[in-house]
């Protein structure tokens, strides 16, 4: 059975940092290219960044260029989010998702994870 189980969520101050993580299982994540999502209340969700399947290609959404960093560790299957001078309007349930082999929209991601919380709240 593929699984896509994010962690790491949880509440933190502006300006502060969390790094949530993406683990799979039931398929090997090297395959896939692992998009990461959120949405916060009241929104629909939005793209946030996505490295392809040997991590050649990266992208962020603007709202985030320069404080959050995607990174894969193959040999764990996992993909990280690394968020940095975090906002309140970063406060979101945080998704993963896969596809194959590279980036695409929202719909052309298969599996999806059950999603983290993230607040940003002082």
């Amino acid at each position: 059975q593929l699984q896509l189980v994010e962690s790491g969520g949880g509440v933190v101050q502006p300006g502060g940092s969390l790094r949530l993580s993406c683990a799979a299982s039931g398929f090997t994540l090297v395959d896939y290219a692992i998009g990461w999502f959120r949405q916060a209340p009241g929104k629909e969700r939005e793209g946030v960044s996505c490295i392809s399947s040997f991590g050649g290609n990266i992208n962020y959404a603007d709202s985030v260029k320069g404080r959050f960093t995607i990174s894969r560790d193959n040999a764990k299957n996992t993909v990280y989010l690394e968020m940095n001078s975090l906002k309140p309007e970063d406060t979101a349930v945080y998704y993963c998702a896969a596809r194959t082999p590279v980036c695409g929209t929202e719909d052309e991601f298969a599996y999806w994870g059950q999603g983290t919380q993230v607040t940003v709240s002082s």
